[in-house]
C-alpha cells in the first residue's frame, strides 16, 4: 500500500486553523467578529501558497481588529502566547510589518515581544528598508538582550540574503553597518543564535568574501563558540577551495593526496533507495595535513542538464604517508527544497576544494 502524501506546508493555514485563531481572538478580545474573520481569511484560500496564505490572514486581521493601531497591538500581545504553532505565529509580526510602519517605536517593541513566540525576522526587514540606520540601532540593542530569541532576531532580521524574503540591497552592497551586531554575537552561548550569525556571514561571503575573512581573522578562533561560527560561516568558500579560507583554518591549500578504492553502489537505484559509497585517501606528503573532505552529487535537473550540490563529509588530520578510509550512505528522496529527476547522475569526491574523482549512477523515479 502506498504511503499517504505528506501534508503541504501551506496547509498550516487552512480553514480549521483560521477558525481556531478566530476562537482565540474572541477569548482575548470580547466582541471580536469571529464569523467575518473566518469568511475573509478563507475566501479564495485554496490556490494560495504558504506565504500568500500568511499575508491573506494578515489582511483579515486588519479588517477585524480595532482600527486604532495601538489598540490592535494590545489584542495581538494577548493573543501571542496562545498560538501553539511558531509559523502560524508569524501572522502577528507580519501584521506589524504591513500596518505598523507609521508607528516605529511601538512596532519595533512589538516585534521584540512577538519574536519570543515565533519570529520577527521577515517583518523587521520592512523597517530596515524604510529607515536602515534607525532600525539597525534598535537591532544592535537587541543583540545585547538577555533573551536568545531577541538576539537571534538581531542577526537573522538583517541578513542581506535571507531566504523567503527580499534582499536588503544596501547591505548586499556594503555589510559594514551590521558589523556591531555581528561583533556582539561572535561568541554567543546560544546555538540558535550562533547558527544565525554563521548564516549571516555566509550570506556576506557571497558578495564580500574579503570583508568576511578579514573579520574572522581578527576574532579569537580558539574560542569554541567563535570557531564554530567561523567554520560554518566560511562553508561556501571552503567548499570552493578558496586558498585564503583554507589557510585561515590551517587546511592545506594544495593537499598532497591520492584517492583510491573509490566504490559506489548500487549503480542503478529507485527514488527512495539508499546510495552507498566509500573510498580511501592516501597521503603522499612528508608532513601532517589538515583536510576538509566533501562529496558532490551532480543532480539531473528538469531540463536534463546537471548541477552540483556539495555536501560536507568530515575533516581529517592525516599524518605523512597515512591512509584514511571513509564511507557514507545517502537516501535519495524528494524534499520541499529539492526534487529529483531520472537520469545519469554523478558523485564526486573533493578534498580542500580539489576534485579527486567521480563515479556515475542512474536514478529512476
Amino acid at each position: 500500500m502506498p504511503l499517504p502524501a505528506a501534508p503541504e506546508l501551506r496547509d498550516w493555514f487552512n480553514p480549521a486553523r483560521f477558525r481556531q485563531l478566530a476562537a482565540l481572538l474572541a477569548d482575548v478580545h470580547p466582541g471580536f467578529d469571529r464569523r467575518r474573520f473566518v469568511q475573509l481569511a478563507t475566501r479564495g484560500l485554496e490556490p494560495l501558497s504558504l506565504l500568500q496564505r500568511l499575508r491573506h490572514g494578515t489582511h483579515a486581521l486588519h479588517a477585524t481588529l480595532p482600527a486604532d493601531y495601538p489598540a490592535a497591538l494590545d489584542v495581538l500581545h494577548r493573543l501571542a502566547p496562545r498560538i501553539d504553532h511558531s509559523f502560524v505565529g508569524l501572522l502577528l509580526p507580519d501584521y506589524v510589518g504591513v500596518y505598523g510602519r507609521g508607528h516605529f517605536d511601538a512596532s519595533l517593541a512589538a516585534l521584540r515581544h512577538f519574536t519570543r513566540f515565533s519570529s520577527g525576522e521577515f517583518a523587521v526587514r520592512e523597517f530596515l528598508r524604510l529607515d536602515l540606520p534607525r532600525t539597525l540601532a534598535v537591532m544592535e540593542r537587541w543583540s545585547r538582550d538577555p533573551d536568545e530569541q531577541v538576539r537571534r532576531l538581531a542577526s537573522e532580521g538583517c541578513r542581506p540574503r535571507l531566504p523567503w524574503s527580499f534582499r536588503l540591497a544596501a547591505l548586499v552592497a556594503d555589510p559594514a553597518p551590521v558589523a556591531p551586531i555581528l561583533e556582539n554575537l561572535r561568541a554567543d552561548p546560544s546555538l540558535y543564535v550562533r547558527k544565525s550569525v554563521a548564516n549571516h556571514l555566509n550570506d556576506i561571503s557571497k558578495d564580500h568574501p574579503g570583508w568576511m575573512l578579514a573579520r574572522l581573522a581578527r576574532w579569537d578562533l580558539s574560542h569554541p563558540h567563535t570557531q564554530w561560527i567561523a567554520k560554518r560561516a566560511a562553508r561556501t568558500l571552503l567548499k570552493a577551495g578558496d586558498p585564503r579560507t583554507l589557510r585561515l583554518f590551517h587546511f592545506a591549500p594544495r593537499p598532497a593526496i591520492r584517492l583510491t578504492d573509490f566504490r559506489l553502489a548500487p549503480a542503478r537505484l529507485q527514488l527512495g533507495q539508499t546510495l552507498e559509497f566509500s573510498f580511501t585517501l592516501q597521503s603522499t606528503a612528508r608532513q601532517t595535513q589538515r583536510l576538509v573532505v566533501d562529496y558532490l552529487i551532480h543532480y539531473v535537473k528538469a531540463s536534463g542538464q546537471t548541477a552540483p550540490k556539495v555536501f560536507k563529509l568530515r575533516e581529517v588530520v592525516l599524518a605523512a604517508g597515512a591512509r584514511q578510509d571513509l564511507a557514507k550512505r545517502q537516501t535519495l528522496r524528494n524534499f520541499t527544497t529539492r526534487r529529483h529527476y531520472p537520469g545519469r547522475h554523478r558523485l564526486a569526491v573533493q578534498v580542500n576544494g580539489r576534485r579527486l574523482g567521480e563515479l556515475p549512477f542512474d536514478l529512476r523515479t
